[in-house]
């Protein structure tokens, strides 16, 4: 199917301009020392080959990101699993998921997908994220679309207007399934809440009833659950520096670090849960709200359905219990690993570097990033 030419800039690469796009991709010499960090197995002649062989953006993936991604699991985590409400409805839905990590998230979907409908998402991604001319190229080679940050506020009315009508287009015209994170950027204390913003700008696709235009593109929240996030210390570090001064804001250097940490840390057990669509639930909506009204019920459907299918272990259970002091949940961990948890949290704070470090607030960040998950479940299914 040929693409408008108005999203030319911001959409995935089509299997017609891989070629070229490989060509520069491998000539890079930035790229080239991460293909080889990557596949340390393979000499880069062998990566650029099987490169060179793939004729789709599916080719690729299937080729160096999945095996890629699984050497990441079987080194760095306890396995990943999926569940799901709706089989039928994987293959063409927009994935709405909790934010965790800024490259991961998206991607392990991804290989869930690939063993269940044998596809892969589009994947929304913030050009703010594009900091080397390489990865830029990578991520569109690997079937992400460009959402843009840093603009003027009439500009990012156009742009909003397109992301929204490039979203629907793949879903309803390509037959092609969509990941999007439920707000910008992550939730860095895992309280994790849809952005009306995001559900406007979704809607801004169709000039009629925003609820009809959010139904057009069959709404699946998704639960993302880490056991452990490698990013914890990092999160917390953000919140002192925001804390200390307001004016505070991530370098690119941070950003990378972020994306290398999240890509290179210890996860443990890692699960995904897909909610039914939600246009039935829309369509229970009360036709007399306002439309802010409506837009606040939709966000509302989304955070339910996500906090009530989060995945825990005994992490949550006891940061929930050293945050809150309640004690429901003692039965989720033992003795061995309540000490064990103990030594994670003295290791993680001990991995922050700050010249005025704050140590008991910054002990209750990453308290947080553990239990709000288990708070917000128990609000959704109480």
């Amino acid at each position: 199917m040929i693409t408008p030419a108005e999203f030319d800039d911001i959409r995935p690469y089509s299997p017609e301009e891989l070629p070229a796009i490989f060509e520069e991709l491998i000539a890079d010499e930035e790229f080239k020392e991460m293909m080889t960090r990557a596949f340390p197995q393979l000499s880069y002649e062998q990566i650029s080959g099987a490169m060179r062989g793939c004729k789709t953006n599916l080719e690729f993936q299937v080729a160096l990101v999945k095996p890629f991604l699984y050497g990441l699991l079987d080194k760095l985590s306890k396995g990943l699993t999926l569940s799901y409400d709706n089989k039928e409805q994987l293959s063409n839905a927009l994935y709405i998921s909790n934010h965790r990590d800024i490259i991961l998230d998206s991607a392990f979907l991804d290989i869930l997908l690939v063993e269940e409908i044998k596809n892969t998402v589009e994947i929304a991604i913030g050009d703010n994220l594009l900091i080397r001319p390489w990865i830029k190229k990578l991520v569109r080679v690997n079937r992400s679309f460009i959402v843009q940050r840093s603009l003027t506020m009439g500009e990012l009315l156009a742009s909003s207007k397109r992301l929204s009508s490039y979203i629907r287009f793949a879903i309803a015209d390509k037959k092609q399934p969509v990941w999007i994170a439920q707000r910008e950027g992550r939730a860095k204390d895992s309280n994790d809440f849809t952005a009306e913003s995001v559900l406007k700008m979704l809607a801004m696709h169709s000039p009629g009833d925003p609820m009809e235009a959010l139904k057009a593109l069959n709404i699946a929240p998704t639960a993302i659950s880490y056991e452990f996030d490698p990013c914890d210390y990092l999160k917390a570090k953000e919140y002192q520096q925001k804390r200390d001064n307001p004016e505070h804001k991530k370098s690119p250097f941070d950003d990378l670090l972020n994306m290398q940490t999240g890509l290179f840390g210890y996860k443990g057990h890692i699960h995904y849960h897909v909610a039914k669509c939600i246009n039935d639930d829309l369509d229970a909506l009360d036709p007399n709200l306002g439309k802010g009204e409506k837009f606040a019920a939709a966000a509302q459907i989304i955070d339910r359905a996500i906090h009530s299918n989060y995945r825990f272990w005994p992490v949550n259970y006891y940061f929930y219990e050293l945050l809150t002091g309640d004690t429901r949940f003692a039965d989720k961990y033992t003795a061995e690993e309540k000490a064990a948890l103990d030594a994670y949290l003295a290791g993680q704070l001990q991995k922050i570097d700050l010249p005025n470090k704050d140590e008991a607030f910054l002990r209750g960040k990453i308290l947080e990033m553990y239990a709000n998950p288990v708070k917000n479940y128990i609000k959704a299914t109480e």
